[in-house]
């Protein structure tokens, strides 16, 4: 499970979970499971970085940086080694 900001940020924000997903088009089940560290598609990601107010530019304040210990992760338990 990767550690994000979106629970923080959104609280930050005085925005319930519902209104998140509202602004996001997609379901509060799925909001939920993000701030809890579970991985999502790659859209998803991006429709939440937009809601919270975010350039995509910014998507490491709220998702950080998915490169852990030398690979990248693809999703789905699939990693691909970085290159150097």
């Amino acid at each position: 499970m990767a550690k994000n900001n979106v629970r923080a940020i959104r609280e930050s924000l005085l925005t319930s979970k519902a209104e998140l997903a509202r602004k996001a088009g997609i379901s509060a089940l799925t909001i939920d499971r993000v701030e809890k560290g579970m991985d999502c598609r790659m859209d998803t990601k991006r429709k939440i970085i937009l809601a919270l107010g975010f350039k995509l530019t910014e998507k490491d304040k709220v998702f950080g940086n998915d490169v852990e210990g030398g690979f990248r992760k693809l999703g789905k338990g699939k990693r691909r080694r970085l290159e150097s």
